[in-house]
């Protein structure tokens, strides 16, 4: 289907490394604050109408994020490697096309297109767009791409699993896209890091610190949320985000993948006895960490499972843009937590000691309407 739209050109990172199919709204106020986002969204308006208000952090933080990156860019480095190589085992290289989930998945997709460029000396294309829960995935940027790329073999990528409410929403997506088009795209979803044991293609299922996950959009090629919202994007249209030229000074996307990139050589070993491990292993999804989510709604009596975001990537997210009202976190992974305690104090937010849970931690989102 020939697409009557062209995306607009956004964000900090090179097209070399990747091109958002976005539509850019920065011309538009939709930032809401903390707690009256939170009240909108629990009385029922979509979180995608609307954006936080950016998060900007001060020093101490800033300095906890680059001694992070220090600590794990070897790490970040291998599950990159494990994760390309799976999918270069999967799907081949001819015709294939990286469709990372913007933000949260650019990062991930940029190291793994250049992983492959440098292990293989194969450039392939690298988009990122949007899907949103209960909305679904952004049909137009797919439409564009098989306009782009016809025979077009889509690996989506994101950073990690929580619930697994985006790899769920992924799978009824693509069964939509393919009932309307003669194009068919694969659901499966590859990640850094898969806690909630919900994809085949992983390169850890350790909730371990991914430094991504700290930042905004300074960590993202200075893009915001992805936001679908009828008052002001066509119907057909490109989702929308908004491009933070302004944070400039503060933006360290590109840093970031330098600094894990550059450890592609010095870990090879290391990505060939991981993968070795993985492949050899049973890696089919058993949805584990709901297992953990449910016990924790019983436990604390929690009206909805919305409520409840797991891991550490998850948990980040609550403290830098919802209402908390604690987190729990499991001592087996207190050193991969400072950043959470750093946030945790600095929001007045109680920390509670829990191990019986998949996961590093869990943040809970306070009901603002009892």
């Amino acid at each position: 289907m020939k697409t009557k739209y062209e995306p607009d050109v956004l964000g900090s990172y090179s097209e070399k490394d990747v091109v958002f199919l976005l539509r850019d709204i920065s011309h538009i106020e939709i930032e809401r604050d903390t707690t009256e986002r939170e009240h909108l969204i629990q009385s029922g308006t979509h979180y995608a109408e609307m954006l936080p208000v950016e998060f900007q952090p001060g020093e101490q933080y800033m300095e906890l994020f680059h001694t992070t990156l220090k600590e794990y860019a070897q790490r970040i480095a291998i599950a990159t490697g494990v994760v390309a190589e799976q999918i270069v085992q999967n799907r081949g290289l001819d015709h294939l096309v990286l469709v990372s989930l913007a933000r949260a998945g650019t990062p991930i997709g940029i190291l793994i297109k250049r992983y492959i460029q440098h292990v293989y000396n194969v450039t392939v294309p690298h988009y990122s767009i949007s899907i949103v829960r209960d909305r679904g995935i952004d049909e137009t940027a797919i439409d564009y791409i098989f306009e782009h790329h016809e025979q077009a073999n889509i690996q989506f990528i994101d950073g990690w699993t929580g619930k697994g409410a985006i790899t769920r929403e992924l799978v009824d997506a693509c069964n939509d896209y393919n009932a309307k088009r003669q194009n068919h795209i694969d659901p499966d979803l590859a990640v850094l890091a898969d806690p909630g044991h919900c994809v085949e293609v992983y390169g850890t299922r350790d909730d371990f610190l991914i430094p991504s996950a700290c930042l905004n959009s300074t960590v993202s090629g200075l893009v915001s949320r992805t936001v679908l919202n009828p008052a002001f994007i066509e119907e057909g249209d490109f989702h929308g985000a908004k491009y933070y030229k302004e944070f400039a000074e503060q933006d360290v996307s590109n840093y970031y993948v330098d600094e894990v990139s550059s450890y592609f050589d010095v870990v090879k070993e290391e990505i060939e006895v991981t993968l070795r491990d993985i492949l050899q292993s049973d890696r089919t999804p058993t949805w584990r960490g709901m297992q953990s989510v449910d016990v924790i709604k019983e436990k604390y009596d929690i009206a909805k499972t919305n409520y409840i975001k797991p891991g550490v990537g998850e948990t980040t997210r609550v403290l830098l843009r919802r209402v908390p009202w604690k987190i729990l976190v499991n001592p087996k992974y207190d050193n991969d937590l400072t950043h959470i305690r750093l946030l945790a104090a600095e929001r007045n937010v109680p920390i509670e000691v829990y191990e019986d849970m998949e996961y590093s931690c869990c943040g809970l989102i306070k009901d603002v309407m009892k």
